[in-house]
């Protein structure tokens, strides 16, 4: 059964990015790279902001690599959420969208084939995705970082009577933290 995950990094303090959306603080803990592959071999499409993109296309410049995307991509699809235009990845499969969640979680749904459904990024992103009732985990890897400000985890407000821990573990320096989320809105 197909399931909507946010998976990300995340701070003690509870940001995903600092200021300038940099993710330097990221690259400085041992062992985080290490989670991605297994991870997302289980993802048949996934969706992220126009930050998120922004920032892949300034760092891993894709756009004039390719390989840079389909290495760790490879032709799963991904839903890109922006009202601007932004650079196409030659041989991506790349869907800009904008509006409604719900009808492009449909499509996405269709297109995992009962895989999982992958929400990147930001925090406002899955935060929309909950707001609907369609986010069911969120999988925090959580570093041992404070930055004290920056891009929150999940600006939205849930109570422990909204989310079930359903795993614990270590991963190198990294506390991988798993909740399903057990009440949703249905909006």
């Amino acid at each position: 059964m197909t399931k909507t995950q946010y998976y990300t990094a995340t701070t003690l303090d509870g940001y995903i990015a600092g200021p300038g959306d940099s993710l330097d603080w990221l690259f400085t803990v041992e062992g985080g790279a290490d989670e991605f592959a297994p991870y997302f071999a289980d993802v048949g499409a996934f969706a992220m902001g126009a930050s998120t993109y922004e920032w892949i296309l300034r760092h891993d410049r894709p756009h004039e690599d390719p390989e840079k995307w389909t290495g760790p991509y490879g032709s799963v699809p991904c839903w890109v959420f922006t009202h601007r235009e932004l650079p196409v990845i030659p041989g991506a499969d790349i869907r800009f969208v904008r509006g409604d969640v719900r009808p492009v979680h449909a499509e996405m749904t269709e297109a995992a084939a009962g895989r999982n459904i992958w929400i990147v990024g930001g925090g406002e992103l899955a935060g929309t995705f909950a707001d609907h009732g369609l986010l069911d985990e969120l999988l925090l890897s959580v570093a041992p970082v404070f930055l004290t400000e920056g891009a929150p985890l999940l600006p939205r407000r849930l109570l422990s009577e909204d989310l079930r821990l359903t795993g614990v573990r270590q991963a190198s320096q990294f506390a991988v933290l798993t909740y399903e989320l057990v009440r949703q809105a249905t909006s």
